[in-house]
């Protein structure tokens, strides 16, 4: 009995010991936005703020161009999802339904585009954007952003679509449907928790970036992670109104993820071994 206790809680031990350090971070990140001046240059740590204060939420919302890059970041960030949704949408209905010659080809490039470091093709990315005029521009960079999570999701969704039956589609063409009102009425319907996961990831993924902003949009139409650097500068070492900034950005990414975690779980766990 003791055995059996034991073997059950040290997963439970480790899980915990995980989320604590993961954890911690954040907690430190935000827990500085709140701190007195005086609490944050301390040597001794202060790990609970108990004198909290909102003057450095303050300081970053009125900081120049904060919500500048606010909607810079939210128009890149929901251009390149929705984009990257119609397309993958497209694309992995036709590999997942329709028989074409070099279809075992397209799937194994969609996977090592995947796999492949998007730091390593920096160079590339800043000289075709260079040579066509593309750099301090937010519908160029909507573009790659775009293009970095088309691979993710094209291939979950391709998982779903190869889910729902075929049966479902002829049946409704045999009511009088298209191809196409059949994949509207019956199948994209279905592909909700795909949908849900994918755009997730995608708006993730364009929040967070910038080593690619900070190469193509050095000298313009900059999003928040490239401010947030300069806005350090700009303050000195006002690690108080750079951790409140920092809370700020994370927020949208903690509201969609609590809006759709249910589905989105489900989707990443399903749609990438189905089919």
């Amino acid at each position: 009995m003791r055995r059996s206790i034991i073997g059950r809680s040290w997963p439970n031990a480790i899980a915990v010991v995980l989320f604590v350090f993961f954890i911690f971070p954040v907690y430190w990140m935000v827990s500085t936005a709140f701190k007195q001046n005086t609490d944050i240059i301390s040597k001794t740590p202060v790990f609970v703020p108990l004198n909290g204060t909102l003057e450095h939420f303050d300081r970053a919302v009125h900081a120049d161009g904060f919500w500048t890059m606010v909607g810079n970041s939210f128009v890149v960030t929901v251009g390149a999802v929705l984009a990257s949704l119609v397309i993958a949408t497209l694309a992995s209905f036709a590999v997942a339904r329709m028989k074409f010659r070099g279809r075992k080809t397209f799937v194994l490039v969609i996977m090592a585009a995947q796999m492949a470091p998007w730091e390593v093709m920096t160079i590339s990315v800043y000289l075709i954007a260079r040579d066509n005029d593309m750099l301090n521009s937010l519908l160029p960079l909507t573009i790659f952003y775009m293009m970095m999570v088309l691979p993710f999701t094209i291939w979950t969704l391709r998982g779903f679509i190869a889910a729902v039956p075929k049966e479902l589609e002829e049946s409704a063409m045999v009511d009088g449907c298209t191809r196409v009102q059949a994949f509207v009425k019956v199948v994209f319907p279905l592909l909700a928790p795909g949908l849900m996961s994918t755009s997730l990831f995608g708006f993730i993924t364009a929040w967070n970036e910038y080593p690619l902003v900070l190469i193509l949009n050095k000298q313009g139409g900059q999003t928040l992670p490239l401010w947030l650097t300069g806005f350090r500068s700009a303050f000195g070492d006002d690690w108080g109104a750079t951790m409140a900034a920092s809370s700020l950005f994370a927020v949208p990414v903690l509201i969609l993820f609590v809006f759709l975690q249910r589905k989105a779980v489900g989707g990443m766990t399903a749609g990438a071994v189905k089919g």
